[in-house]
């Protein structure tokens, strides 16, 4: 029989999704400010966790999200457009990782679907 690893303290490093950022070290990794994460937070288009005093952290892949509308408002595309833009290439990302994955599961020999 054997016995599963109980998770280690430094799992948590290597999840995209563990919000370890504090909003100042957040805007300072994508070059922003506090205040554009909050009108993406407000834009819905990433809602931070928030931590035991309430104060909001984000994760590696909200900063990534962020970075793309950020991007995109640099470029002069109004905050909420550029927030609809990264939601649709997200959504459009996830479509063709499924449709993907159908072709390869129709593809192999055997599989009846």
């Amino acid at each position: 029989m054997t016995r599963e690893n109980p998770p280690r303290a430094t799992d948590k490093f290597d999840d995209d999704d563990y919000p370890a950022y504090t909003m100042g070290r957040a805007a300072e990794m994508i070059g922003s400010t506090p205040a554009f994460l909050r009108a993406v937070g407000e834009a819905r288009l990433i809602v931070p966790l928030r931590s035991a005093g309430g104060h909001r952290r984000y994760s590696r892949y909200q900063l990534r999200i962020a970075a793309r509308a950020r991007e995109l408002v640099d470029q002069g595309t109004p905050i909420d457009a550029a927030c609809r833009i990264v939601i649709l290439e997200d959504q459009l990302e996830e479509a063709q990782r499924l449709n993907e994955e159908l072709r390869s599961n129709a593809a192999e020999p055997g599989r009846r679907g």
